[in-house]
């Protein structure tokens, strides 16, 4: 071997190694969860909790893997693992008389698919209380129950994402006179 390619080796290996140093590597860092649809619809400026609005209503989650280098790939089908619980600090539904129940485990009340799309699903509940008091003629909403639901990818989970149920009708009264259950789509 004769000094130049000898030289050229090593110069090579030295940049190889060198680059490793500096930022060159992409390790996964973090998974984000999020609503890309809601009832077929993007989400606008809503972010941490998204309302599964009506029976057959869905969300599609969307997660996404968050490299070391800066570079976002979402993540697809059997890629992530979807897990979705009661919210312990947040288990309850609201009966037609107006007491708290236990909001029912999935896939009661809703379920989420290996794809990510979470679907409401019979029993029909509402985890939406109105805080409104007269002379208010509006509903002043808070839920008292939710499902937390993440994503694993390699080893990673991400944040939770609250996901609130409107797929039963509320309680009728006079700051509530529609009977509706939670907030409205558009508000």
């Amino acid at each position: 071997m004769n000094r130049k390619t000898l030289f050229a080796a090593l110069a090579c290996a030295l940049l190889v190694f060198s680059m490793l140093g500096c930022g060159a590597t992409n390790h996964l860092q973090s998974v984000t969860l999020t609503a890309s649809f809601i009832n077929g619809v993007a989400p606008t400026g809503q972010s941490g909790f998204f309302n599964l609005d009506g029976l057959g209503g869905t969300i599609q989650l969307l997660a996404t893997a968050n490299y070391s280098n800066g570079k976002q790939v979402p993540l697809h089908g059997q890629q992530v693992t979807y897990t979705m619980i009661v919210d312990p600090d947040a288990p309850y539904a609201v009966a037609g008389d107006g007491s708290y129940v236990s909001l029912s485990a999935p896939p009661q009340t809703a379920q989420v698919s290996v794809t990510g799309l979470v679907t409401a699903t019979e029993p029909a509940e509402c985890t939406w209380v109105n805080m409104a008091q007269p002379p208010a003629t509006t509903p002043s909403w808070a839920f008292v129950g939710d499902y937390l639901v993440t994503a694993s990818y390699q080893g990673i989970t991400s944040q939770p994402v609250y996901i609130p149920v409107a797929s039963a009708a509320g309680i009728e009264s006079t700051t509530n006179p529609t009977g509706q259950c939670g907030p409205s789509p558009t508000s």
